[in-house]
């Protein structure tokens, strides 16, 4: 579907013209009389998200003017693409100061719409770009994020851990790359058992899926990603208003395999590692309980003091398989660890935890040009003592409810034994925006692509 959000060419495309509030002056005093009368008498004011339909003589749509603000919202621009209702359109005015990749990016996050269970087809509205590697570059982009988009959003009874896997055996099979399953008592038997003890009570058996591409010869970069299928909290069970987005808890597996979509579609030069520990956290005799005792793939004994505390499980065995074929250039995780992170910085920002302070400044400035907001959070070890467990190595949360997002990267930061690491604990969703309603959303994703390709392309 990302490939119709752009085209090389149109006959009659509908110009749009991208002004910020600064150059508004300016923009109308150039316009045609029956343009400045028209803006006007609309008191036009650039804000963000100010949409003018200037109509030709016979009232047709001529012109859209669309307000930019001051362009700190870098998708801003959705609120326009997202009220389309198909049609071809070009950019006439663009501010030389506004990035144009990043005005790509948000024409395609306000055009998608999830339709999969919608009897009614969409019409996407599509933009014309004539530069090829502009238009190239615009689609990789697009098709990753959609894909990220269209996992979280997919109902759990249609992505469960199997059907991830036939998800990522499709990426696989259009990029050249190997994909490898460990599955149910599989598990055991080579050592992933947290991984087990979180999904073993599901029908669909939990899995480590494990997607290799590019030559073994280059930097190592290696992605982790957290692929809860559904969580009920187990036997410590969520209440409804809790449960009810919970087919998102796999939104960290998304991110993982959205950057590795980016990766491949770029052909970086790595050697990609993704690991995806999925598993539904699920309710039945042979569910994991309170008090059990874990011992994890490292050797390294856990207490569980609450089932819903999960996903750092699962990640742990993954994180350590990451780290055993030689020492990763970079290792990543994303996952939707804590609402203690949508605590401390809401819905829109995401918190990512590094101590390698050169890839945190990296980070930062790469969420800055591609306004993709992220912000770098503290392994703040006195912390680590929550973590106490008086009968195992530790136990998986803390004893209080203060400062869960840190507390939940130092567990994580147990099974790691290198300092190129960076944790994102992201929230995968979005509340109603842009004309679009709540869905899925990628959090820290063009950040940290950015990142990558620096590093390696």
């Amino acid at each position: 579907m990302s490939e119709s959000y752009f085209l090389a060419s149109h006959d009659a495309p509908t110009p749009v013209d991208l002004v910020l509030e600064s150059d508004v002056e300016a923009y109308v005093s150039a316009q045609s009389e029956y343009s400045r009368t028209f803006l006007t008498s609309e008191g036009f004011k650039g804000g963000a998200g100010e949409i003018i339909r200037l109509p030709d003589m016979t009232g047709k749509v001529s012109r859209i003017v669309f307000g930019l603000g001051a362009a700190k919202d870098g998708l801003a621009l959705a609120a326009l693409s997202s009220g389309l209702k198909g049609g071809a359109y070009r950019f006439d005015f663009v501010p030389e100061s506004v990035n144009k990749t990043t005005l790509y990016v948000a024409w395609a996050d306000g055009a998608y719409k999830f339709t999969r269970y919608k009897s009614r087809s969409h019409e996407l509205p599509q933009l014309v770009i004539p530069d090829e590697t502009e238009r190239e570059n615009a689609t990789r982009i697009a098709a990753s994020i959609e894909l990220l988009r269209d996992l979280v959003n997919t109902p759990a009874q249609d992505m469960s851990p199997s059907l991830l896997q036939a998800e990522m055996q499709e990426l696989a099979d259009a990029f050249g790359a190997k994909l490898s399953a460990i599955v149910g008592d599989e598990l055991l038997d080579q050592n992933y058992p947290m991984i087990h003890a979180v999904g073993r009570a599901a029908d669909d058996e939990p899995r480590l899926l494990h997607l290799s591409w590019g030559d073994e010869s280059r930097p190592k970069l290696a992605l982790v990603g957290k692929g809860i299928t559904f969580d009920t909290g187990g036997l410590d069970l969520k209440t409804g208003g809790y449960m009810r987005l919970m087919k998102k808890d796999m939104g960290g597996s998304a991110h993982a395999i959205a950057l590795a979509r980016l990766v491949m579609a770029h052909n970086l030069p790595v050697h990609l590692n993704l690991y995806i520990p999925a598993a539904e956290n699920a309710i039945g005799a042979g569910a994991f309980r309170p008090g059990d005792v874990l011992t994890s793939r490292k050797g390294l004994t856990v207490e569980i003091d609450n089932t819903d505390a999960e996903g750092r499980l699962v990640l742990a065995d993954a994180l350590t398989r990451a780290q055993e074929e030689g020492e990763p250039d970079l290792l990543i995780d994303f996952a939707t660890l804590t609402g203690a992170a949508r605590v401390a910085l809401g819905p829109e920002l995401a918190p990512f935890y590094t101590d390698d302070e050169a890839l945190a400044l990296a980070i930062e400035k790469a969420a800055k040009a591609a306004q993709d907001p992220a912000w770098h959070m503290p392994l703040y070890m006195p912390y680590e003592s929550m973590l106490k467990s008086s009968i195992a190595d530790f136990q998986n949360s803390a004893s209080g409810p203060m400062g869960g997002s840190i507390t939940a990267g130092l567990f994580l930061k147990k099974f790691v034994e290198m300092e190129s690491w960076v944790h994102w604990d992201v929230w995968a969703w979005r509340n109603a925006k842009y004309g679009n309603p709540e869905g899925a959303a990628a959090c820290g994703l063009r950040a940290m692509f950015e990142v990558v390709k620096n590093r390696y392309g």
